[in-house]
């Protein structure tokens, strides 16, 4: 496999009211699916969508997550989501995020949470771990 490209991609989302508490703060397992935009964005950045990988027959599910909060997001708070690729192995891949706020009505700009993801790469009709293809590895480390 060849060395995962470390160089994040930046999605932006914004805390919307249904994101939050009774507080304003973002309920934690938010981040994951912000996590999931990051990803989904990484993949479209690199040239193909999970949709194109799942039409050859592959899918990637999480079969471990991490997120280590520092601090909090609030309603109305612009998100940035830096996500790289930290491990790229025959039949895993690992992403990594970092959860930035960017500066407004809630403070200056600040590192909020730090995170990863694993994910297997399995075949859709048996359900067992399959390589990633050497197209896809080649794609996402460019």
């Amino acid at each position: 496999m060849a060395e995962p490209r470390r160089t994040p991609v930046i999605a932006k989302v914004r805390v919307i009211y249904g994101d939050t508490d009774m507080m304003g703060v973002a309920y934690y397992g938010n981040y994951l699916r912000w996590f999931e935009v990051g990803r989904n964005e990484l993949i479209r950045a690199r040239g193909m969508t999970y949709r194109q990988f799942e039409e050859r027959g592959l899918i990637l599910p999480v079969s471990e997550a991490a997120v280590k909060y520092l601090k909090s997001a609030v309603y109305d708070d612009e998100l940035e989501i830096h996500t790289s690729i930290a491990d790229l192995a025959r039949v895993r891949m690992v992403f990594a995020y970092e959860v930035w706020r960017a500066e407004g009505a809630s403070g200056a700009r600040a590192l909020i949470a730090t995170g990863s993801t694993t994910h297997a790469c399995l075949s859709r009709d048996a359900s067992k771990p399959t390589r990633i293809p050497e197209d896809v590895a080649a794609l996402l480390t460019r």
